[in-house]
């Protein structure tokens, strides 16, 4: 995978603390006195935002219990959850495995996200605070650091952070629900379909609009916010792949990704 380097941050960004970004970069297994539906919810939706699980894999509702410390009541509440969002599909008589999301979905998942997020650029525009700022060089920062380690899983992962910066930046908080749940299929997506890891550095797209927000341009920031997403949906090879196997135990109990 070709890297690339994240230079010189654009003016309006103060060099954030990189460890800004690592915060978010432990996903923890509860204490099993303490697990929840939503406990489990998060985890397992973390894990597929870092690519540590393969689209189409298998979910047991013994092991998730017992990695847990819960009943199959408890972890069942959380699949269904994460069905509803469409991120796991629950089949009678054949249990639960992660979403496999078809060429015909991936492309709608993008289109989607090609309407959906221009708005939340323009309306994040006129909203944006210093903090905002901060965080999004945050993520770019972390964005490159995963990429030069060849860490692609996580990179992909600082990238949708991005993204979550400027939906939560809007104000808007309908859309940015929607874009939540968009961005955690778009990891399936990209998971199985993607093809130019070196397209995340391509135009320096996320600095250009990191400059047009803070700067309160939401014209433009919508504009170059359209182009991206678009050249996202460019840059998947949407023919079908083999499945993969992984493990949930080691997905979830993973502390790091050694960054």
């Amino acid at each position: 995978m070709r890297l690339c380097h994240a230079g010189a941050m654009s003016r309006v960004l103060s060099k954030p603390k990189a460890e800004a970004a690592g915060a978010s970069a432990r996903v923890p297994v509860p204490a099993p006195s303490r697990a929840s539906w939503q406990e489990i919810y998060d985890a397992l939706r973390e894990a597929v935002m870092r690519h540590r699980l393969d689209p189409g894999a298998k979910i047991v509702e013994e092991e998730l219990a017992e990695l847990f410390g819960v009943s199959r009541t408890i972890v069942r509440a959380a699949l269904q959850a994460l069905g509803r969002d469409g991120i796991v599909v629950i089949e009678r008589n054949k249990g639960a495995r992660l979403a496999r999301p078809s060429p015909r979905e991936a492309r709608e998942i993008f289109e989607a996200r090609e309407l959906i997020e221009p708005r939340l650029a323009l309306l994040a525009a006129a909203r944006l605070s210093p903090g905002d700022v901060e965080r999004l060089g945050a993520a770019i920062e972390a964005e490159h650091r995963a990429l030069h380690a060849d860490n692609l899983g996580e990179g992909l992962f600082q990238s949708a952070e991005f993204h979550r910066v400027i939906a939560a930046a809007s104000g808007q908080a309908v859309l940015t629900t929607m874009l939540g749940d968009l961005l955690s299929r778009s990891s399936l997506v990209l998971a199985l379909y993607w093809r130019r890891p070196e397209a995340f550095c391509e135009n320096e797209a996320h600095h250009a609009l990191v400059e047009a927000l803070a700067g309160g341009d939401g014209e433009r920031a919508a504009r170059l916010m359209q182009q991206h997403i678009a050249a996202l949906l460019a840059g998947l090879d949407l023919t079908e792949r083999p499945l993969r196997r992984s493990s949930i135990a080691e997905a979830l109990s993973r502390a790091d990704d050694g960054l």
